[in-house]
């Protein structure tokens, strides 16, 4: 029986879309492996942007995609009542100016104060909080203080410590509805700007930090008052803690 001359070139066109089939997972798998690692690096090119860009925090561009409302205004640190800075300090981070993104002497006070590692895990630095707003997601979770370390470290590395500090101040969400930043949780809290806010002001502002829902500068409760308290004192006292939230002049 002769050959059938239509045969072979069907059998390679069998062999090539076989081939074809085989080569789509791998081609899927790699292209998965390139879009994780480009999110992964992201935020590390993002930084030294951030030397003269003004960021977004994350919450803030998740309540844009729903619509929801989002009130903030960057203002400079040093336009800010110099109480605000020193007072963040003084509340939320003591060795800010001295550590390199990541209080690893805390850490290691916190484990041996502890028994459970999940109870040393809220030890959390003004850069770290910083690197979450800008990049991460709320909550806790190792896998997000496994991505939160590193990128705490290159953001002490790139960015100066005053310019941590004035996005910090600029990003936290400082009030229930929406209110991202100093400048709109001063006004939420006391219809007047950062710029001339009293010591009290600025405590009662730090006693907000890091639940603007449950705690309120505009109501305070016992809890806040009492907080706000015990941080202006510690930042009246401390106020050397904050040198380097001054930029150059």
């Amino acid at each position: 029986m002769p050959p059938d001359p239509q045969r072979q070139p069907r059998q390679a066109k069998q062999r090539s879309e076989k081939l074809r089939a085989r080569r789509w997972p791998a081609r899927l798998a790699w292209a998965v492996v390139i879009v994780i690692v480009v999110i992964l690096l992201l935020p590390y090119l993002l930084v030294p942007l951030y030397r003269v860009v003004d960021p977004v925090s994350t919450l803030m561009l998740w309540r844009w995609a729903k619509g929801a409302r989002v009130e903030k205004s960057f203002v400079p640190i040093d336009r800010m009542a110099p109480a605000l800075p020193v007072t963040v300090i003084a509340s939320e981070d003591g060795r800010f100016c001295s550590h390199r993104g990541v209080d690893w002497k805390e850490i290691r006070d916190r484990l041996e104060d502890v028994d459970d590692i999940s109870e040393a895990r809220g030890v959390s630095t003004i850069t770290q909080q910083t690197a979450k707003n800008l990049f991460l997601w709320q909550g806790r979770s190792f896998v997000r203080k496994a991505l939160e370390f590193p990128l705490a470290l290159w953001i002490d590395l790139v960015l100066p410590k005053w310019r941590v500090l004035e996005i910090y101040l600029n990003i936290a969400e400082w009030g229930p509805n929406g209110q991202f930043g100093a400048e709109a949780g001063s006004r939420y809290a006391f219809n007047k700007s950062v710029r001339v806010i009293s010591p009290h002001e600025a405590a009662m502002l730090a006693a907000v930090l890091p639940n603007p829902k449950r705690r309120s500068a505009r109501t305070p409760g016992p809890a806040v008052r009492r907080l706000a308290g015990i941080y202006e004192r510690r930042g009246a006292a401390q106020a050397a803690l904050a040198a380097c939230a001054k930029p150059p002049k």
